[in-house]
């Protein structure tokens, strides 16, 4: 089958559930994990043909997406901050504004680690090891600690890890465990000078905003709060930064758009300086930066 026709029948199919352009960007992104084929390559070659057992596995693909199966989990794997990164059902898929974030706090510390003898971060909650591995590939002087509730995600992220050749320490502990939390301290004489943490915000209110594709595939443990409690990781988090980061030391959140003021609090209630409440570029509040006093 010629990759025209592919391409057609996929929009065909597929643009009344997701619309044109994304159809055309699911299409080309398993063309190239596939075939390893440019996009440009098949502009360039309109007759270009599949094998009979090529277009199986796309007519395999076209059906997982009319399920609304994010084209990461067909894939197996996605890109965060220019790496590229293993995913599945265990893990959540990293959004933009978690690069963001992750920009953010790269472009305020790279010369602090620099000149610092021992550098710690810390990454709460941290799922794929998107945001802990990119730290680490770009901040290499930087000892980088990586914590989770759930084996799955641990070894996802380890493997992830591996595939972007950096060194990350992870461990399994509960967040919101606090005698836990000794094991992650005493692994090491000094205490943090970065914790960031996107953990679980989504209020079970804000379901009916959900995309049945995240709904429907990605971890709940990760995504979702009780209604009567919304803050309950940051809580934690706040209490233990207090008492693990460095004077000046940095605590970084990715954050709930609809709960920016009522996360700020928790920083002044906890004496934190210099709060940053900071939006994405969608203009939504998403990411929240204190600094210990």
């Amino acid at each position: 089958m010629k990759s025209k026709d592919l391409k057609d029948i996929f929009h065909k199919e597929l643009d009344t559930i997701y619309g044109r352009d994304e159809v055309a960007s699911f299409f080309y992104l398993s063309i190239e994990h596939q075939l390893k084929i440019a996009k440009i390559q098949l502009q360039l070659e309109p007759e270009f043909t599949l094998t009979n057992n090529e277009t199986d596995v796309f007519f395999s693909i076209l059906e997982d997406l009319k399920q609304q199966k994010p084209i990461q989990y067909i894939l197996g794997e996605t890109e965060f901050y220019g790496l590229n990164f293993k995913v599945n059902e265990n893990v959540l898929i990293p959004r933009p504004e978690t690069e963001e974030l992750v920009d953010w706090i790269i472009k305020g510390s790279k010369s602090k680690v620099q000149s610092s003898n021992t550098f710690n971060i810390l990454d709460i909650g941290t799922g794929s090891g998107c945001m802990a591995i990119s730290l680490a590939k770009h901040l290499p002087e930087a000892q980088v600690f990586a914590v989770d509730i759930s084996e799955s995600a641990l070894k996802i992220a380890k493997e992830n890890a591996d595939r972007n050749e950096v060194q990350v320490e992870f461990i399994k502990a509960d967040i919101l465990e606090s005698s836990l939390w000794e094991d992650v301290v005493l692994r090491q004489m000094d205490f943090f000078d970065i914790i960031v943490s996107n953990p679980p915000y989504v209020r079970e209110l804000e379901k009916r905003e959900i995309k049945p594709n995240v709904l429907d595939n990605e971890p709940h443990l990760a995504l979702f709060v009780e209604n009567s409690n919304p803050l309950i990781f940051y809580k934690a988090i706040t209490d233990f930064a207090v008492d693990k980061l460095k004077s000046n030391g940095s605590l970084y959140f990715e954050i709930n758009q609809y709960l920016g003021q009522e996360t700020k609090k928790l920083l002044v209630g906890a004496e934190f300086k210099d709060i940053q409440l900071r939006k994405d570029l969608n203009g939504n509040d998403r990411m929240l930066k204190g600094t210990k006093k």
